[in-house]
C-alpha cells in the first residue's frame, strides 16, 4: 500500500490532522451522548465551561472560558467562531510594552458568557465577554456580539444588533410541518 516510509508517515499525519467530529463528550463527570465537538476546536479553561447535551461545536473555533461560559442545550456553534470571557484589546494599547509587567490592567474586559438553549451562531462570529444570548437566538455570520439579547433574537452586524425574531421565521415552517409543533413548544416555553 505504501511506496516507502515517508509516504506512510505522511498518510498517517494527514489522517491524524484531518478535521473530524468527536461524538459523545465526557464533561464534568457527565457523558453528553448527543454532543459533538470538532477536534480542531480549542477550549481554554474547560473547567469553567458548562456544556449541555445535544450541542454541536464545529471546526476551528476558540472558546476561552476563564471567566465562565455556559452553552445551553441544542446550541449549534458553526465554524471559525471565538467565544471569549476576557479581552485585553483595550488594555494592551494602554500599557504597550509594559503590559506583561502589570497584574491588574485598566481597560481589561472580563465577564461570563451565556448562550441560551437552541441558539445558532453563524460562521466567523465573535462573542465578547459579558454577553448573554437568550434561548432560540440566531447569530448571523460575521457578527461582533457584545451585550444582552433577549430570547428568540435574530442578531447581526458589527456591532451586532437585534434585527428580528426567530419565532416569526419559524412560524411558516411550523405551519407547513404541524407535527413538529409539540417539539418546538416543549423547549420554547420552558422557563417563560
Amino acid at each position: 500500500m505504501f511506496k516507502n516510509i515517508k509516504h506512510m508517515i505522511n498518510y498517517k499525519l494527514r489522517r491524524l490532522l484531518k478535521p473530524g467530529m468527536i461524538y459523545g463528550i465526557k464533561h464534568k463527570g457527565t457523558f453528553l451522548k448527543d454532543s459533538r465537538i470538532s477536534n480542531t476546536t480549542v477550549i481554554e479553561h474547560p473547567e469553567n465551561l458548562t456544556l449541555c447535551d445535544n450541542v454541536f461545536i464545529g471546526h476551528y473555533n476558540f472558546i476561552e472560558a476563564s471567566n465562565n461560559i455556559e452553552i445551553g442545550e441544542g446550541c449549534q456553534i458553526t465554524n471559525f467562531i471565538s467565544i471569549l470571557s476576557h479581552s485585553s484589546h483595550i488594555s494592551i494599547r494602554l500599557y504597550g510594552a509594559q503590559y506583561r509587567a502589570h497584574k491588574e490592567h485598566k481597560g481589561y474586559i472580563k465577564g461570563p458568557v451565556n448562550i441560551g438553549a437552541y441558539t445558532f451562531i453563524g460562521p466567523h462570529s465573535l462573542i465578547m465577554p459579558g454577553s448573554n444570548l437568550g434561548k432560540g437566538c440566531l447569530v448571523q455570520a460575521y457578527s461582533h456580539v457584545k451585550g444582552d439579547f433577549p430570547d428568540f433574537s435574530i442578531i447581526g452586524g458589527n456591532p451586532a444588533q437585534k434585527i428580528g425574531d426567530t419565532r416569526e421565521m419559524d412560524e411558516r415552517f411550523l405551519e407547513e410541518n404541524p407535527e413538529l409543533k409539540s417539539n418546538y413548544t416543549k423547549w420554547a416555553r420552558e422557563k417563560e
